[in-house]
């Protein structure tokens, strides 16, 4: 197991196609969700240095926080209540270039101005959503969404 990431300056892809055999180093032989969200989680906001990186996962029927990096978070989150929220009921990626202009935005941070949020699936169904915040407008894109959607899926028991 890695557990010394290499953070590289660069340009988007390049830092992007640095992390992502790192996160799967991380993830190789470790069987626990937790253990692996949370990694992924930290090794994300120390490459990319965002406000906020993390999971909600679906529990009872709605999304529970689980590992992150950041400042507190909203504990629940209802089906299509949020960004996140959202997220889910479509079963969709989102792009937000300002949390203020998205109708219903859950605002768990004051800091936050976007946000994109990946749906996690197993066996179809979505079981959780990885969630990223910017203190920077419009600081997400395609290549983010192409590329986080990527790192979903190196996660043991996600989207297979």
């Amino acid at each position: 197991m890695a557990e010394d990431l290499q953070i590289i300056a660069g340009s988007k892809t390049e830092r992007y196609t640095s992390l992502l055999p790192q996160i799967g180093a991380l993830v190789a032989g470790e069987t626990d969700g937790i253990a692996n969200l949370a990694n992924i989680a930290a090794a994300l906001k120390e490459q990319f240095g965002w406000l906020w990186v993390g999971v909600y996962l679906v529990k009872n029927n709605e999304l529970v926080v689980g590992p992150f990096q950041g400042p507190v978070a909203c504990t629940r989150i209802r089906k299509g209540k949020g960004v996140c929220g959202t997220s889910w009921e479509k079963a969709a990626t989102l792009i937000v270039p300002d949390v203020e202009a998205f109708p219903g935005h859950i605002s768990c941070s004051s800091l936050s101005r976007s946000e994109i949020v990946v749906p996690l699936f197993h066996n179809g169904e979505v079981i959780g959503v990885l969630d990223v915040d910017s203190v920077e407008l419009n600081a997400f894109d395609a290549e983010d969404q192409r590329w986080l959607e990527e790192v979903v899926k190196v996660i043991p028991g996600v989207n297979d």
